[in-house]
């Protein structure tokens, strides 16, 4: 029996936002493995330029650019820099995310939550729409948005990140409909509890990790490679008829 080549990547351009670290690091390393040329990029270059060269150390191919996607004109040059040397991009990964607040949702900063709008949202949505834009010209692509359980089910202390969150899944399906034409799908991950710096808050808390934990089936905190697989899965042909969907990959949290 021969092996699949469902999840061959090879001859793709893929673009990683938040992938210094974390999940988006995960993503970054696996596309890569399976033959995609990996755009890493997150807002400082150092970071980025570290997970490049673990990835071209490997054997494969990337290439390191920083871009802040809370800000408008380096979403503009992160595209006109693709366009000139890339001149395609076949998978979009919008990993990038910040939620800057853990309080009362009556204690709200006003700061915070135009931080977060910026970024889990206008950030998405505008990334989005330039990949889009860029598959189109080229007969499709894939757009994987990042989005969270907090989307569906939100976290305690955690009040306009889990609004952003379900945002970013209703974007997904707009997305989906609307993209379906140009042969460009759009789906969504949704993490559960993960390992990473992004979630110390509250994978170091003892009280919040255990209370936690009694309400994800599988008893465990992810590791950030257990995210990887699923955007793999939507970034190939493996899902090639599948969009619009908002994929949990969370211990079983939301069954």
């Amino acid at each position: 029996m021969s092996k699949t080549q469902l999840f061959d990547l090879d001859g793709k351009i893929a673009f990683v936002s938040g992938a210094s670290r974390g999940i988006g690091e995960a993503i970054a390393k696996l596309l890569a493995q399976q033959g995609a040329h990996v755009i890493v990029s997150s807002r400082k270059i150092e970071g980025c330029q570290h997970v490049a060269d673990a990835i071209i150390a490997d054997g494969g191919k990337a290439t390191a650019i920083a871009c802040h996607i809370g800000e408008m004109e380096q979403i503009s040059g992160v595209f006109a820099r693709i366009r000139e040397e890339f001149g395609r991009l076949d998978i979009l990964v919008n990993n990038a995310a910040t939620n800057p607040q853990f309080c009362n949702v009556l204690d709200t900063d006003l700061g915070a939550f135009q931080k977060t709008v910026d970024v889990n949202i206008r950030g998405y949505f505008f990334m989005s729409v330039e990949a889009g834009k860029l598959m189109r010209e080229h007969g499709g692509g894939s757009i994987i948005n990042v989005a969270s359980i907090n989307g569906v089910s939100p976290g305690v202390f955690q009040g306009i990140y889990s609004v952003t969150k379900a945002a970013v899944i209703n974007m997904t399906k707009v997305f989906a409909k609307e993209c379906a034409q140009f042969g460009i799908r759009c789906n969504a991950l949704l993490p559960g509890l993960t390992d990473t710096k992004f979630a110390s808050a509250l994978v170091s808390n003892e009280k919040i990790l255990n209370t936690a934990l009694q309400q994800i089936p599988l008893k465990r905190v992810a590791a950030p490679s257990e995210m990887a697989g699923t955007v793999l899965y939507l970034a190939s042909d493996a899902s090639s008829y599948t969009t619009g969907v908002a994929l949990n990959v969370d211990g079983g949290f939301l069954s």
